[in-house]
């Protein structure tokens, strides 16, 4: 089986000190990015870490896919104990430092730790430099950015960022990448402000000997090729069908359509997108570089996520006041997915659906936490009842567009997935749309057939973040493809993505996860049933707990 290759580097933060080892075993069995990451982190971070303190590891991994020329690789995993979450979690980036991560020759990097100063990590292929910043504090994603530029030719493609949201702990806070690529949800920035570590760039000549074969020329020449929506739209392509279909989250989750969808929906922002925009090595460009010629705003996206959670579920219709507070999470370094809910929650709360001068007040204030931002920078799951309103988040995370009371197969992916309310951990929406040419989509109502098929895109998921390949190549990779890139049949990669989700779940468990966590904040009529056959399908106990015998070695 196809795996990367390379030693684990561990950088001890309090010790200033670095160390290498071979971790042979647990690349041949977990190949890369979030499985390796998963692998190590189940078995070095304390089943007890407080996600905030020295004692929680954060690791920045890549796969054998990144050595490749092949469309849809151009993305780097990260994982830590999340803030937001209390769990195991793994947060995933596009854009282009993957590359420049496997040049390092590290399969892995370890961040394990306490910083006693603000310190810029410099990873290279011949060693680590530990570099004081004490004038960067509180500098935002675009200043640091600048800063690793005209101080040492570091572009940002080459870095890995936190702006004041991360070194102020908001339990949501990203780290930022290519200066607008995210690893956002789960609180990956606030881990990394925890560390005083205020951004690691990498670089190097050693990428790792892996030999990627042919087949990735074919599905790069069609990604290429392929008249795709995305490539014009993005993800918000399919905001209009969801509305149509009454499933587009709006107004705090109080309501599922939107009648001001048009202001904010794919052509609203095609119309303002103004050139192609891409991940490394990707030929299909799905990313959506956006200006408002008027104001002079410029940012990347929104996507249907940001649409929804600025757009519709804060009651706002207009595409240049949503691509305003993405701007200003992506300066800040916020995940603009759980700001933009965790503000509309603020506004169910005040009656201020609409009011785009307060909604971007809020997010700066959220950023430094400042007056009531101080509260709200701690999410939804704890502040709910300080405002009011209904929880709306599985394991403390707030809930992504594609609507679960609409998707009953989402509801359940949402219910039982490791990470919470997280739309890619399975992507199970892509199964239950009527989208042309999936003739064996499943109706969006029931469950029959649904929890088999979910064990089988999760392990898939998980399998794709470990090799590290775009979940958005689903129409790509058959699983003849998969076996021929990864020189293995189907079955057993699917195995190796059942050992991901199963550690991650076995590490929850041991935090004090159970079926009671397992829960959403609507009913679905027959979703227990459903969570009972998923578990027999894992190998799991009725309580949603991994037994003894089912803990993979």
């Amino acid at each position: 089986m196809l795996h990367t290759e390379g030693p684990l580097l561990t950088i001890d933060l309090d010790a200033r000190e670095t160390d290498t080892e071979a971790v042979d075993g647990v690349l041949e069995s977990y190949v890369g990015g979030r499985g390796v990451a998963t692998k190590l982190a189940h078995d070095r971070v304390p089943f007890d870490a407080d996600p905030l303190g020295p004692e929680n590891r954060l690791y920045v991994s890549t796969g054998p896919m990144q050595v490749s020329n092949m469309s849809f690789t151009g993305r780097t995993n990260c994982t830590a104990v999340s803030p937001l979450t209390d769990g195991l979690c793994s947060s995933n980036a596009g854009g282009f430092v993957s590359r420049h991560v496997a040049d390092t020759g590290y399969s892995a990097v370890e961040i394990a730790g306490e910083s006693d100063e603000l310190v810029v990590l410099h990873v290279r292929d011949d060693g680590v430099e530990f570099e004081p910043v004490p004038d960067l504090a509180g500098a935002t994603v675009p200043r640091t950015v600048s800063y690793l530029d005209d101080e040492h030719g570091i572009g940002s493609d080459q870095t890995a960022v936190i702006g004041p949201a991360g070194e102020n702990l908001v339990r949501f806070a990203s780290i930022m990448t290519s200066e607008e690529r995210a690893f956002g949800r789960g609180g990956m920035g606030a881990v990394l402000g925890s560390k005083n570590v205020k951004a690691i760039t990498f670089g190097g000549d050693s990428p790792p000997e892996v030999d990627v074969p042919a087949t990735q020329t074919e599905i790069h020449r069609e990604a290429a090729t392929d008249d795709h929506v995305m490539k014009r739209q993005g993800t918000v392509a399919v905001m209009d069908l969801a509305n149509e279909m009454d499933g587009l989250p709006s107004y705090y989750f109080s309501e599922r359509s939107f009648e001001g969808v048009e202001g904010i929906n794919g052509s609203a922002v095609e119309e303002k997108k103004y050139e192609k925009g891409t991940c490394s090595a990707c030929a299909f460009a799905c990313k959506l570089p956006t200006r408002d010629e008027a104001s002079g705003l410029e940012t990347e996206g929104p996507e249907f996520e940001v649409a929804m959670a600025f757009g519709s579920n804060s009651g706002v219709d207009d595409i240049v006041d949503v691509m305003k507070s993405n701007e200003l999470c992506d300066r800040y370094g916020l995940d603009a997915i759980s700001t933009g809910n965790t503000v509309a929650a603020y506004l169910a709360s005040e009656d201020e659906f609409g009011n785009v001068d307060l909604i971007h007040d809020l997010v700066e204030r959220i950023a430094r936490r400042e007056g009531v931002g101080d509260d709200l920078a701690e999410g939804i799951d704890r502040v709910h009842d300080d405002l009011g309103v209904e929880n709306w988040t599985v394991k403390g995370l707030d809930f992504a567009a594609h609507e679960g009371r609409l998707l009953h197969g989402q509801g359940l992916s949402y219910a039982v997935a490791n990470r919470g309310a997280d739309h890619m951990y399975a992507v199970f929406y892509s199964q239950e749309y009527p989208l042309v040419g999936e003739d064996d989509a499943y109706p969006p109502s029931g469950f029959e057939g649904k929890p088999e098929r979910l064990v089988e895109k999760e392990n898939q998921m998980a399998l794709n973040d470990s090799g590290i390949v775009c979940k958005f190549s689903r129409d790509y990779m058959t699983p003849e493809r998969y076996e021929a890139l990864f020189d293995a049949e189907f079955e057993d990669l699917l195995a190796v993505g059942d050992r991901v989700v199963t550690l991650e779940r076995h590490f929850n468990n041991r935090r004090g996860f159970d079926r009671g966590d397992d829960t959403l904040p609507y009913d679905i009529e027959g979703l227990e049933d459903a969570i009972d056959e998923y578990y027999e399908l894992r190998g799991w106990t009725e309580d949603g707990t991994v037994p003894p015998e089912r803990v993979p070695a």
